[in-house]
């Protein structure tokens, strides 16, 4: 599976869910069941490498200012729910988390930031399709730490001057 078969997988479970990241999850458990198991693993690389890749400070702040606030768990899950909006959001985010207020439609608090049943998706169905638990996918593990400079999440004025479309969309 390439790149862009993984993005189209990402696409049309999230256009089928109409955007709702928990039935994204299930679309794509389903569409990943017709896949043979070695394609599941690919799938799972190309989700595991961008989860690793959006491990930012950066990123962790503007997920704070969309969020009201992003434990460990909740960025977590927002990198999870950020692969799931598509390659374009997914991209634009990582190399200018502030875009993420001209990136995004409506954004719904209830539902959006959080996709951590689609973090499992590729598990769940390798594991129905062999029986087994998928093995160890082979790629460079998580840093310990997120890369780049840890930002002040607890200042208004250092998230508003890093984010400040972010901001005006999200906060004021």
């Amino acid at each position: 599976m390439d790149e862009t078969e993984f993005w189209e997988l990402v696409d049309a479970a999230r256009e089928a869910a109409e955007g709702d990241p928990e039935e994204q999850a299930e679309v794509l458990v389903d569409r990943l069941l017709r896949l043979d198991p070695d394609l599941v693993l690919d799938f799972a690389r190309h989700f595991e490498a961008r989860y690793n890749r959006a491990y930012t400070w950066d990123l962790w702040g503007a997920a704070w200012v969309l969020l009201d606030g992003a434990s460990d768990d909740a960025f977590d899950f927002f990198r999870c729910w950020l692969i799931g909006q598509g390659r374009e959001v997914y991209e634009g985010a990582v190399h200018d988390p502030d875009s993420l207020a001209d990136l995004l439609g409506d954004f719904d608090e209830e539902i959006d930031g959080d996709g951590e049943e689609l973090g499992y998706a590729a598990d769940e169905a390798y594991e129905q399709l062999t029986g087994t638990v998928a093995p160890d996918l082979g790629i460079q593990p998580a840093r310990a730490e997120p890369e780049g400079t840890p930002l002040d999440f607890e200042n208004a004025r250092v998230l508003a001057e890093r984010y400040p479309r972010l901001w005006e969309r999200f906060k004021e």
